[in-house]
């Protein structure tokens, strides 16, 4: 395994991070399924000790993810030890009609930090996040504020925002512009490449980069058909519509052409793509099993120059296409 730091922090980070939003299972708010389906919490520990023993230190939470079943989980793995970095977010609540929503209210974010820091019991969250916050919410400052506080309360090490799927730019450029916080998490694949220049960028200005679903909910690993279904409790069934699957499958056929050149899996291939782009610290697919840890971490390269400018000239002639189906989608 190899590190990077992370902006201009003290903390190296593992290239290859663990998303644990999986390992949180099948939660529902309401109707609506938050999470990827069933899980098994024993296959789950022994996938978050498989991945500390591959060299990942980076793990990426949320109190959202399993309605803080995750967190647990990592907190009974990993506890108060200063060999991981953990990394979880705060936000994201249940409204009062039982929906999903979000609440950056200094009071609900001080709340949830604390709340986490049982969970995960651990004495400091080495990383706090705004978990999808927007520009709106910044300039009412309440979110701002609380970060600064649990900073100096010593509750936080460093704190960032985890940017909105289809449009990070207006917060990101808020947060370079102002000079807050010590990084951003965006999503970034082979399919979204739309925040790689905002890597770059924030790179340059000091901040660490998370790139999150590096394989797309799945689609980059190449799994799929267009028979594939979800079940109801998977928030994939209505991500991943027939529609999308067919389109994903055929615009795919020629980056999979490119990857079959380097001999290694799509899934390392994507990961590799990410691994090859300016300014990312980590990224964190999703473990769910042991054998996914492995998978995760081997057979990672550097893909050659001349192939990323294929890769991206594919993004801006089809696969943002791709994207903008999925955008619709929600």
């Amino acid at each position: 395994m190899k590190y990077r730091k992370f902006g201009k922090t003290d903390l190296e980070v593992s290239e290859i991070g663990f998303g644990a939003w999986g390992i949180g299972g099948p939660s529902m708010v309401g109707e609506v399924p938050i999470g990827w389906g069933e899980v098994n919490d024993t296959t789950s520990i022994y996938a978050l000790n498989k991945a500390f023993d591959r060299g990942i230190n980076f793990f990426d939470t949320a109190d959202f993810y399993g309605l803080g079943h995750s967190e647990e989980l990592i907190g009974k793995v990993f506890g108060n030890s200063g060999k991981v970095i953990i990394a979880t977010k705060g936000g994201h609540v249940i409204s009062d009609d039982k929906k999903p929503a979000v609440d950056y209210s200094k009071k609900r974010i001080i709340k949830a930090c604390e709340e986490s820091l049982i969970r995960l019991k651990r004495d400091q969250i080495d990383y706090y996040q705004l978990h999808s916050a927007r520009l709106e919410h910044f300039l009412q400052g309440d979110c701002i504020e609380a970060m600064h506080e649990l900073e100096a309360m010593g509750k936080i090490r460093y704190w960032g925002v985890s940017l909105n799927t289809f449009n990070p730019f207006p917060e990101a450029e808020y947060l370079f512009t102002n000079k807050l916080g010590h990084g951003i998490q965006i999503v970034l694949n082979l399919i979204n490449q739309k925040a790689a220049i905002l890597a770059k960028e924030a790179s340059e200005k000091g901040f660490g980069v998370i790139a999150r679903m590096p394989v797309q909910f799945g689609l980059l690993t190449g799994k799929f058909t267009v028979e594939t279904t979800f079940r109801e409790n998977d928030h994939r069934r209505f991500r991943l519509t027939p529609e999308i699957l067919v389109k994903a499958i055929e615009d795919l056929k020629p980056v999979w052409q490119i990857q079959e050149t380097y001999g290694i899996s799509k899934t390392e291939f994507a990961l590799s793509f990410i691994l090859s782009l300016k300014g990312v610290s980590t990224v964190i697919p999703g473990i769910k099993t042991p054998e996914q840890a492995i998978m995760n971490t081997q057979n990672l390269i550097r893909i050659k120059a001349e192939h990323m400018e294929i890769l991206a000239d594919l993004y801006d002639k089809s696969l943002r296409y791709l994207l903008d189906m999925m955008e619709r989608q929600g």
